[in-house]
C-alpha cells in the first residue's frame, strides 16, 4: 500500500464515521479510529501512520512486541490497542506495551492486572468484553456477570474505561450494538468499543465511542 492509498482509505473511512456522527447528533471526534494491523508487517503499516493515523489495534501480544515497539517510536502520539483475548500470564507484558486493553473478560484477568496495578505500575486504559450474543466460541464474559465483574475490577483498584463487544457474524448487528450501549450507561461507563468494517457506520450511530477497522484501512487480506 502506497502513502497516498492509504490517505484515500483513510480519509474515506473518517469522512463515513463523521457523516454518520453528524445525523447522529454526536461530534466526530468523540469517536477514535483504531486501524487493525494484526498480520499486517511493519512496512504495511507506515503508510497509515504516514497519512496521519494513531491508533492501531493489535490481537496477539506477541506479534505486537515484534513490531510496535519501533513503530511507536517513529510517530508521536501513536497509540496501542489489544483488541485480541489476554492470557493472564501475558498480563504484565501488555501492560507494559499497550495503551488500552478492550478485552478484560474474566476475574483471573481482573486479579492479574489488579497485582499490576497495586505495584504503583501506570494502566492502560482498561475495557471490558461481553459476549453480547452469548456465543460459545466467543470471548467476553457474560450479560449476567458484567456487574460482578466490574465490582471485582473495583475492588482490585482498576478503572474500567467502557465495553466491547463483538456481534454475531451474518446477522444485523444494530440491536446487538443497542444492547451494549445500554449496558454501559446502566453501568455508568462512557467508553464503547463496537463495529468493525462491515458495521462501523451503525456502530456510530449508536454511540460508539471506538470502532475498531481493519480491511476497509489495509484491504482485503
Amino acid at each position: 500500500m502506497t502513502l497516498s492509498e492509504a490517505a484515500t482509505r483513510l480519509a474515506a473511512v473518517n469522512d463515513t464515521i463523521a457523516r454518520n456522527a453528524r445525523i447522529a447528533g454526536r461530534e466526530s471526534d468523540a469517536v477514535t479510529l483504531i486501524a487493525i494491523s494484526k498480520t499486517h508487517d511493519a512496512d504495511a503499516i507506515r503508510p497509515l501512520i504516514g497519512a496521519g493515523q494513531r491508533a492501531f489495534g493489535e490481537n496477539r501480544v506477541q506479534e505486537a512486541q515484534a513490531k510496535w515497539p519501533a513503530l511507536k517510536g517513529e510517530a508521536a502520539g501513536t497509540t496501542l490497542h489489544l483488541v485480541g483475548q489476554l492470557q493472564s500470564n501475558k498480563a504484565a507484558d501488555a501492560v507494559a506495551l499497550f495503551d488500552a486493553i478492550h478485552s478484560v473478560d474474566r476475574p483471573s484477568l481482573v486479579d492479574a492486572l489488579g497485582r499490576i496495578a497495586a505495584t504503583g505500575t501506570a494502566m492502560p486504559r482498561l475495557f471490558v468484553q461481553v459476549n453480547i450474543g452469548a456465543e460459545e466460541q466467543k470471548g467476553g464474559c457474560a450479560i449476567a456477570d458484567l456487574p460482578a465483574l466490574l465490582a471485582r475490577a473495583a475492588d482490585a483498584g482498576l478503572t474500567i474505561d467502557g465495553l466491547m463487544a463483538v456481534p454475531p457474524a451474518d446477522v444485523e448487528a444494530a440491536p446487538y450494538f443497542a444492547l451494549a450501549a445500554k449496558l454501559a450507561r446502566d453501568n455508568g461507563l462512557a467508553g464503547l468499543s463496537i463495529g468493525m468494517s462491515g458495521d462501523y457506520e451503525t456502530a456510530v450511530m449508536l454511540g460508539a465511542t471506538h470502532v475498531r477497522v481493519g480491511s476497509a484501512l489495509f484491504g482485503a487480506r
